[in-house]
């Protein structure tokens, strides 16, 4: 699902008519020169607002769940120091850089003793970069996934047959091998790095109605929260140990928890109810890539229905509105832009959804500049450029940053246009995979500005 959350411009373009010349930025997107790199720099996860009774529930499905709807019968870990090693496709310094960042969060968070090793030397975890190509011939659905058993690419083919890589017939973590492509963006290799190493070891379950995980299918959280290091820690707590029952470790949890998280003691927001296999199913159908265009549009539809006879009004119904906007735009514009509206509405009422909400904010910025009030495009921009920088989403903030200075281009204030396209490619540069398909963003947005602007937005200061 994750191609799903990049921010989609190039339908809303088609809503607007064309400029009639190129005086919408004053160089060609072919012809602006590229600065380095931003990058983020280290920090912990905001500690979690849930209450450790919520936390212990959400424990429980994420050890022993699997989202196939199988069970674990016990719960497996990685006993003792935990090493990881790199091969194949050698990795940026920059992704050097956020594997070590990710390692030490892991230690100082979640307690997790975890260390790189050079060379050939043996791992418990082995991450193997591969070709995006390669990687995705064999598993279509997958940006980058985690196998039980295995050390190298070669032998997760030679076992993908086979009773090895069942999650359900191991009692004791010993190796992992993790593959990712190497041939993406930073940020694409980051949150590879972090999602797959969460799993390779702790919870290898997601859950839809986290709205504040990396373990969820919809992809809004790239980089590990503060729940998900409380979920490690206690998974890695000495209390527990594998081969521990479900009983076992349900038994234990509470205590855990309130050991390592005491500011859950006193309460915290609840769980959600659990989500049915039907709706994630309808999900799934909306969004892979099988399908003609109007059967996933149905399942979305069928997916914004079910959420709504279930009497969701979370992340859950955000997404599904999301998702029928996403795919509505070809064809049905007026459907498209009341799903997102919706959508962020649902997204904005819960303070743990705010990620959630910037995602469709994109749709509206971009929707304001096609319609020639580059103002309100500003002031949505400014409204959660915050978000993104937190969130760490580099592709996200670099393109509301575009859309604002765009906008601001738009008012005649090139100035200021300029400073902050500027920074909008220093992130881009870390959030799109090359320099031509960061050209392609500015021109998709540059092709969003109406022919005819009105001279009073365009002269107001």
């Amino acid at each position: 699902l994750r191609a799903l959350i990049a921010p989609l411009l190039l339908a809303l373009a088609a809503c607007a008519p064309l400029p009639q010349s190129p005086e919408v930025t004053r160089r060609a997107p072919g012809e602006i020169s590229l600065p380095e790199m931003h990058v983020f720099s280290a920090r912990s996860g905001a500690p979690t607002r849930r209450s450790n009774a919520s936390i212990a529930q959400q424990f429980m499905s994420l050890a022993f769940d699997l989202e196939s709807g199988r069970n674990l019968p016990v719960l497996s870990r990685f006993e003792g120091p935990v090493t990881l090693r790199l091969t194949g496709t050698p990795l940026s310094a920059v992704s050097q850089r956020d594997l070590d960042q990710l390692l030490a969060r892991l230690r100082s968070e979640a307690h997790i003793p975890i260390t790189r090793v050079k060379g050939s030397q043996p791992a418990n975890i082995t991450v193997e970069v591969l070709k995006r190509a390669s990687l995705q011939r064999a598993v279509p659905q997958a940006a980058c996934f985690v196998a039980p058993r295995v050390t190298n690419w070669a032998q997760f083919r030679a076992s993908r047959r086979s009773a090895a890589l069942d999650w359900t017939t191991i009692t004791q973590r010993d190796k992992m091998a993790i593959f990712l492509p190497g041939d993406v963006s930073p940020q694409e290799i980051r949150d590879c790095l972090h999602e797959e190493i969460a799993q390779a070891l702790g919870p290898v379950n997601d859950l839809y109605h986290l709205s504040d995980s990396i373990f969820n299918d919809d992809d809004f959280h790239a980089v590990l929260t503060g729940f998900d290091m409380t979920i490690l820690r206690a998974f890695y707590s000495p209390s527990l140990h594998s081969g521990m029952s479900r009983q076992q470790v349900a038994a234990r949890i509470p205590a855990i928890l309130s050991r390592i998280n005491p500011g859950g003691r006193a309460g915290g927001f609840a769980s959600a109810n659990t989500t049915p296999r039907a709706w994630g199913t309808a999900m799934q159908n909306a969004l892979g890539p099988r399908g003609s265009p109007a059967t996933r549009l149905s399942a979305a539809q069928g997916a914004v229905a079910m959420a709504r006879a279930q009497g969701w009004e979370d992340n859950r119904l955000g997404f599904a509105l999301y998702a029928l906007g996403r795919l509505a735009l070809a064809s049905d514009a007026n459907l498209a832009l009341a799903s997102f509206s919706e959508a962020e509405t649902t997204f904005r009422a819960n303070p743990t959804t705010a990620l959630h909400a910037a995602h469709v904010a994109v749709q509206g910025a971009a929707y304001a500049l096609s319609a020639g009030r580059p103002k309100d495009a500003i002031a949505i921009a400014d409204r959660n450029t915050t978000v993104a920088l937190r969130a760490e989403n580099a592709s996200l903030l670099a393109t509301f940053l575009m859309l604002k200075a765009q906008a601001l281009d738009n008012l005649e204030r090139p100035g200021e246009a300029d400073i902050v396209r500027l920074d909008s490619l220093g992130w881009a540069r870390y959030g799109f995979r090359s320099d031509a398909e960061i050209r392609s963003r500015l021109r998709e947005i540059a092709a969003l500005t109406p022919a005819g602007r009105p001279k009073t937005e365009r002269n107001t200061q």
